[in-house]
């Protein structure tokens, strides 16, 4: 029988309501078929077609209710859960714990990070994405760090023949016992993020990751930490590892150093931490500006640590052995006949007729042949910058009653000051007792209470400080003399504010420290000595 539109139109809006109703009837026969095991007849005629077309446009985990008897609640419930909505702002994407206590969101996180290198550095020391890990440090020591090749390989031409390359790692994990993992983290931490953190205790070891994986730019980073961190208790280290590192620049910098404060290098703890090929070219070196007896004493000094380190014990017979020939590099015979009677011989490391023969080089007019050089130490030969072009003097100028001379300098270039030179008694023979002084920033950097003899005349006259001072470039530094006497002595006149001295520029200026007239343009401290 033909069916009327009625009819028809009937039947298109029950199946409507069939399909509109279909997932909660899907839950109440799922519900059913846990209580009873009995499948419902409505679910059997159901093409597996239609469920899922169902559950695709109403998925199991909508909250809206939906009633047989009122569709109109279906649509009011909807609009008003989507309005809801719009106008509650979006819950903050879950966050992701990394290895390095970072956090980073797991959910869409790339569209809060907006530049490629933020996005990068999130994926430092972190597993997302990783597809490769490192067992870094010795046995017993060792961490896990996860990467990503891409990112090393294109930072590093190892990582690239190392992932990429012909001859290309193909394990999930690769071990690197010789690099320590706070090292091996500061080098990754540079490849993700161009970010350097370096640390006095963490430098070298990342020194050498950066060689050792040829990343130029973080090892130049590291050299200039360490040459910023150079002073003489460290130097001797530093060149040894400088050689190691061959870096010219930083080798040619702890030098410097060594050299112009060669007895707080020599006596410091770090050079008895030195290898032995390092300790032979220092004791070779011919610029040391050092006593003979404090290199004799130091070099005593690191046998002693080095029979530690080998389990022997120490006795004169070990240290002469650890020793080997750089006993016979210490100038012995250029020391003062006194220095060598309460040192060196009493030492029980010479032999006794290494002792003898030593004792007649100094006495005999027919010297024996002694092992060890004859030739002294050059040194350094110090500098002097003046900075007056003229002196005089005056029936009543310049007095002194225990006030201070100061004056402020800066240089261009890094030096060592050793001294200064001051003005003596414009009466003649004169003793003047003084305590000279170095300040930067109101910090004593150094200070010493000595005399000196003047003879009458303009020249001037040094005193020292006990230990050359590193003096940094571009800093204001504040240097004092108070001088002890009833002597009038000369001034300077006519004072420079820039005085160019070889290869270095000083500048000065006056300084509120000085209570007896001393300033740029005149007064005492004509001179200050210097080691460059």
């Amino acid at each position: 029988m033909p069916l009327s539109y009625g009819c028809l139109h009937g039947r298109i809006m029950k199946c409507l309501t069939f399909f509109l109703l279909l997932p909660e009837t899907l839950r109440q026969s799922k519900k059913s078929v846990k209580s009873n095991g009995k499948i419902p007849a409505c679910c059997e005629i159901v093409p597996p077609s239609l469920k899922k077309m169902a559950a695709e446009v109403y998925p199991g985990s909508a909250n809206t209710s939906i009633t047989n008897s009122n569709s109109t609640a279906v649509t009011t419930n909807t609009k008003k859960n989507a309005l809801q909505l719009q106008q509650s702002p979006p819950p903050p994407p879950p966050q992701l714990q990394n290895l390095n206590n970072n956090n980073i969101e797991s959910n869409n996180w790339q569209s809060f990070h907006p530049t490629l290198r933020e996005r990068n550095a999130l994926m430092f020391n972190n597993e997302l994405m990783a597809d490769i890990y490192f067992i870094v440090g010795p046995p017993g020591a060792s961490k896990r760090v996860p990467a990503h090749k891409y990112v090393l390989a294109v930072g590093s031409s190892v990582f690239y023949a190392m992932f990429y390359g012909d001859l290309a790692e193909v394990k999930s994990e690769i071990h690197i016992p010789d690099v320590e993992p706070a090292a091996f983290l500061i080098l990754l931490k540079y490849m993700y993020s161009d970010e350097i953190d370096l640390g006095a205790d963490t430098v070298l070891a990342t020194l050498y990751a950066a060689k050792k994986y040829i990343v130029p730019a973080l090892a130049k980073a590291c050299v200039n930490f360490l040459e910023t961190s150079l002073e003489a208790k460290n130097a001797c280290v530093l060149l040894s590892q400088s050689r190691l590192f061959e870096e010219p620049e930083l080798t040619q910098r702890c030098w410097e150093v060594i050299d112009a404060q060669a007895e707080l290098a020599l006596m410091s703890e770090g050079f008895c931490e030195i290898d032995q090929q390092t300790l032979e070219i220092i004791v070779t070196r011919e610029t040391l500006n050092i006593k003979e007896a404090v290199v004799f004493q130091s070099v005593i000094n690191w046998a002693v640590a080095e029979c530690r380190r080998q389990g022997l014990p120490i006795t004169p017979r070990n240290k002469r052995k650890v020793l080997g020939k750089a006993l016979y590099l210490v100038r012995v015979p250029t020391m003062t006949l006194e220095e060598f009677a309460d040192g060196a011989a009493q030492s029980d490391i010479l032999t006794l007729e290494e002792t003898h023969n030593i004792f007649l080089w100094y006495t005999a007019t027919n010297k024996p042949k002694l092992e060890f050089p004859l030739t002294k130490r050059k040194g350094l030969v110090p500098q002097k910058c003046h900075r007056f072009q003229s002196s005089a003097y005056r029936s009543n100028q310049w007095r002194y009653r225990g006030r201070c001379d100061s004056i402020q300098f800066a240089v261009d270039k890094r030096i060592f000051m050793a001294g200064l030179g001051l003005y003596g008694s414009s009466c003649g023979k004169a003793e003047y007792t003084v305590k000279i002084e170095l300040k930067r920033q109101g910090l004593v950097l150094a200070q010493n209470l000595t005399k000196f003899i003047s003879d009458g005349s303009s020249n001037t006259f040094s005193v020292w400080f006990e230990h050359p001072v590193q003096v940094e470039q571009d800093t204001f530094y504040n240097v004092s003399a108070i001088l002890d006497s009833n002597e009038l002595s000369y001034f300077g006149q006519e004072g420079m504010t820039e005085v160019q001295c070889g290869k270095v520029t000083f500048q000065f200026q006056c300084s509120s420290d000085s209570t007896n007239g001393t300033g740029v343009q005149g007064g005492q401290i004509p001179e200050l000595i210097f080691y460059a």
